[in-house]
């Protein structure tokens, strides 16, 4: 037997190894897959959380400046009186 030829043996080891390999790069990529899709929903949610944010403080913002104003009149009102 020279070194280039293999048993029948040594032929099906290496056709599991290549099997198993096969397996791996298969799982990985489907992990990667899942794992893309993952950060493209937290994306998204991290998207709709900041513009959500952005319309509360935008609001917030319009209330504090009724209020200013009302107390602003009042106390124009107040210093009529004094």
């Amino acid at each position: 037997m020279s070194d280039a030829t293999f048993t029948f043996d040594e032929f099906q080891a290496l056709e599991q190894k290549v099997l198993r390999a096969v397996e791996i790069v298969k799982r990985e990529r489907e992990a990667r897959a899942a794992a893309e899709a993952e950060v493209a929903d937290l994306k998204a949610q991290i998207a709709e959380h900041t513009s959500t944010t952005g319309s509360q403080v935008a609001a917030l913002n319009k209330e504090r400046d009724a209020i200013r104003q009302r107390v602003e009149s009042m106390i124009a009102q107040i210093d009529e009186l004094i």
